[in-house]
């Protein structure tokens, strides 16, 4: 079985609204999540965020505080996958329907308010409260990429 894929995602709020993406090339499923996707080895959680939501939406955001750890896999395959959920503000750029995710996995993204959301399928099940609920003010602590001292 190979190792867990450690993956990235953003929570973000604006105007009221949580922003999604569907993540499905083709049309293949009509599953929403919050944007972000898979880490590489010797950059920052953070910086990876912002890799991704650059890629995938055309944003240049501000990573804030850890809020979510959501683990999920396929129980009748091998697929095993951690998401680290980060409170994240726009700092630069803008939804736009002409932007193409350069991976091409990314089809479409838009802000849903709580009651649209609901109307989606989503995952995680805990998304809206944890954008709209009580838990949207509760923070944690992260501590940076750092080098190994010896």
């Amino acid at each position: 079985m190979p190792n867990p894929r450690l993956a990235v995602r953003a929570l973000i709020l604006h105007q009221n609204r949580l922003l999604m993406v569907n993540a499905w090339p083709e049309g293949k499923s009509d599953l929403w999540c919050a944007p972000g996707g898979g880490v590489e080895r010797g950059q920052s959680l953070p910086d990876n965020l912002k890799r991704e939501l650059h890629e995938e939406c055309g944003l240049d955001i501000a990573v804030g505080a850890p809020c979510l750890v959501n683990e999920f896999h396929d129980a009748k395959g091998s697929f095993h996958q951690v998401d680290i959920y980060f409170h994240a503000t726009i700092t630069g750029g803008q939804i736009d329907p002409a932007w193409r995710d350069p991976e091409g996995v990314v089809t479409a993204r838009r802000f849903v308010t709580e009651a649209e959301l609901r109307r989606l399928r989503f995952k995680p099940d805990s998304l809206p409260e944890l954008a709209f609920g009580e838990a949207q003010a509760l923070r944690a602590f992260y501590d940076p990429l750092e080098p190994i001292v010896l």
